[in-house]
C-alpha cells in the first residue's frame, strides 16, 4: 500500500478517499469539504514524524504504533506536535483523534467520530451526524444542520445558528449554551451535573419541553410553559407551538435558563416586492516515501 513518512511540510493528492482517519497528539487538524481531488497538506511537524497509508481508499494519518520502548519516548519532556489540513469530498465519513490540539471540520456531511482529551471542537455548516467526546475540550458548532452527540467531563458545549434534528449533551461541569432551532420531531436533550444550561429557542419553536434541576434555578421567558411562577422554581414543564419536538434538560445543580427569540418577521406580499411607500433599493452591478511526498 502506499506509504509516506513525512517529518517536514508536504502536500499529497490522492485519487480517491472513501474515508478518513486522523491520530495526532498536539498541533490542529482541519477537515475540510472540497469537490476537487482529495488532498492532504501537511504545514509543520515537530518530534515524531507523521506515518500516512492510503489503502483501498482509506486515508489514515498518524503516527507508528507504539511498542513499550516507544511508549517511553513519548512520556519524555519532547514536543510532538503536527499542523494539518486534509481536504476530502463533503460525503466522506471521518474519525478524529487528538490529545491537546484543536480540530476543525468544516461542510462535511457524512458520520464523523471526534475523540478530545484537551483540545477544542470546532464545526462549521456541518450537516453530518457528529459524535464527538472529550475530557477537557470544549465545542463550538455554528450552521448545524444534521444530529449532534457531544459527551464531555469538563469541556463546554455552544452552538449557534441551525437546526438540529438531534442534539444530546451531556457534561459534568461543562456549561452548555445553544440558540438553535429544534426541527420538527426533533429532539434536544441536556444533562449536566453543576454545569449551567442556557438555551434560546426561536419564538416559534415548537416542542415539548421538561426542565429541571435539583438545586440550582430554572427560569424561562415562554408564558405557555409551566414554571409556578416562584422564584425558587426548579422544574418547568408545557408545550411550545404543537408540540411536534421535544426538549430535556436536566442539572443536579446547575441553573437552566430558557430564552425567548425574537418573532420572525412576516414576508411582504409579492415576490420581493417593497411595502408601500417604499422603493426598491437598485442592485448593485453587476517524507519521504517509502514513497514520495511532493
Amino acid at each position: 500500500m502506499p506509504r509516506w513518512t513525512i517529518d517536514s511540510p508536504a502536500t499529497l493528492d490522492f485519487d480517491g478517499v472513501v474515508a478518513l482517519r486522523v491520530r495526532i497528539v498536539a498541533g490542529s487538524v482541519a477537515v475540510l469539504a472540497t469537490t476537487d481531488r482529495p488532498r492532504l497538506e501537511v504545514i509543520e511537524v515537530a518530534g515524531q514524524p507523521l506515518l500516512v497509508t492510503h489503502e483501498a481508499g482509506i486515508l489514515t494519518v498518524g503516527y507508528e504504533d507504539l511498542t513499550r520502548e516507544g511508549l517511553l519516548g513519548w512520556l519524555r519532556p519532547q514536543r510532538h506536535s503536527a499542523n494539518v489540513t486534509v481536504m476530502v469530498q463533503k460525503d466522506c465519513p471521518a474519525q478524529i483523534g487528538v490529545v491537546n490540539a484543536t480540530a476543525i471540520l468544516a461542510g462535511v456531511s457524512a458520520r464523523t467520530s471526534v475523540k478530545s482529551v484537551s483540545g477544542d471542537v470546532t464545526l462549521d455548516g456541518v450537516t453530518g451526524a457528529v459524535d464527538a467526546n472529550t475530557v477537557a475540550g470544549s465545542l463550538e458548532a455554528q450552521g448545524l444542520g444534521g444530529n449532534l452527540v457531544f459527551r464531555t467531563v469538563s469541556g463546554d458545549l455552544t452552538v449557534a445558528d441551525g437546526q438540529v434534528g438531534r442534539l444530546d449533551a451531556r457534561t459534568v461541569s461543562g456549561r452548555v449554551t445553544a440558540d438553535v432551532d429544534i426541527a420538527a420531531a426533533g429532539e434536544m436533550r441536556v444533562s449536566t451535573l453543576s454545569g449551567e444550561v442556557a438555551i434560546r429557542l426561536p419564538a416559534e419553536a415548537s416542542a415539548e419541553v421538561s426542565l429541571r434541576s435539583a438545586a440550582g434555578q430554572v427560569h424561562t421567558d415562554f408564558d405557555t410553559l409551566n414554571d409556578g411562577r416562584g422564584p425558587g422554581s426548579r422544574n418547568v414543564t408545557g408545550t411550545l407551538g404543537d408540540g411536534s419536538g421535544r426538549l430535556s434538560v436536566s442539572s443536579v445543580s446547575g441553573d437552566v435558563t430558557i430564552l425567548r427569540g425574537s418573532q420572525q418577521a412576516a414576508p411582504h406580499d409579492g415576490d420581493g416586492a417593497a411595502p408601500p411607500g417604499e422603493s426598491a433599493a437598485a442592485a448593485p452591478d453587476g517524507g519521504k516515501e517509502e514513497g514520495e511526498a511532493r
